[in-house]
């Protein structure tokens, strides 16, 4: 492998070049960064030190944050950094570890979204199996296999980076390392490589999107026949879900569907993804669900009144 590649560090050309947006982007990524934290660690604690942990979507979500977290950390604070630093570099190794563990979390967290999918779709739809289809062992499973689907997506394109020889330019339009502005700058043909991409990451973004549309199409079809008040209280559920579902998919379809190409709009559109969505993330699952308000304000006033103490 290294005897093809006569570059050991690739420059990162960022989001800009002007220093004055850059000092910009590094404060508003600054708070988004402390945002996703606050936001997904007080998720976490009201979860865990709550019943709410006993339920499975609540279980899903303990971990969709966890992912969050784990996800926007692998980019976030190389893109802060490097927006300090006159030149943006990462060495090759580093990349390729950059690239891996991105989409080993991307992925864990695409699969628990489906996870929590299949527990409205089950809660809604077939109510009076629920306790069996969704017990603790099998959560367990779900969870073991978004960490495998993860784990399956991501090596399959390190694989895929890992023996691409590189000859030089090694200046990478993005503000981290990804596969397609990767394949840009190998020095051989990456034609079927990048349908392998599309197959990988565009074509799995877009199948697993559609069924999650359909489910909650089928959810929806199903909650007419619910009282007003059940019916306010799934759809409420369901439509951050959706809401979820289509800020980090559509991004995602957009980037990775079409042959391997790379536009100036697929960074901000992996803004999203990587950043926007996972600080959105807290604010779409508590605004409108009346448990976790309240499991936050129980688990944080306890706290308040032990410290007093």
């Amino acid at each position: 492998m290294e005897n093809r590649n006569n570059v050991t560090e690739f420059i990162l050309l960022g989001l800009s070049k002007s220093k004055r947006v850059q000092i910009l982007c590094f404060l508003f990524f600054l708070l988004c960064y402390l945002a996703i934290w606050l936001g997904n660690l007080i998720i976490m604690a009201s979860i865990t030190y709550s019943q709410l942990i006993n339920q499975p979507m609540y279980f899903f979500l303990n971990y969709l944050a966890l992912s969050d977290l784990l996800y926007t950390s692998t980019v976030t604070p190389k893109l802060m950094t490097d927006l300090l630093t006159g030149k943006k570099v990462i060495s090759y190794h580093n990349c390729m570890t950059q690239l891996f563990t991105t989409h080993f979390f991307g992925g864990v967290e695409v699969c628990i979204i489906t996870g929590m999918a299949y527990d409205r779709y089950v809660a809604i739809c077939k109510p009076l199996h629920y306790a069996i289809l969704m017990s603790r062992q099998r959560c367990n499973s779900i969870l073991g296999a978004s960490c495998a689907g993860g784990f399956l997506h991501s090596i399959g394109l390190f694989l895929l980076a890992i023996f691409l020889p590189f000859c030089g330019p090694n200046e990478i339009d993005h503000y981290f390392c990804d596969v397609y502005p990767l394949l840009k700058l190998a020095c051989t043909d990456t034609h079927k490589i990048g349908f392998l991409v599309i197959a990988n990451s565009g074509l799995m973004g877009l199948g697993i999107f559609v069924v999650l549309m359909a489910s909650y199409f089928m959810i929806l079809c199903n909650v007419r026949a619910y009282s007003a008040e059940n019916r306010h209280k799934a759809l409420s559920t369901c439509s951050s879900h959706i809401t979820v579902v289509i800020l980090f998919f559509a991004p995602v379809i957009f980037v990775y569907i079409r042959p391997a190409t790379t536009l100036p709009e697929d960074k901000v559109f992996t803004l999203f993804y990587t950043i926007i969505v996972p600080m959105l993330n807290p604010l779409i699952y508590t605004l409108r669900n009346t448990e976790m308000k309240n499991a936050i304000r129980k688990v944080w006033s306890k706290m308040a009144h032990s410290n007093f103490q």
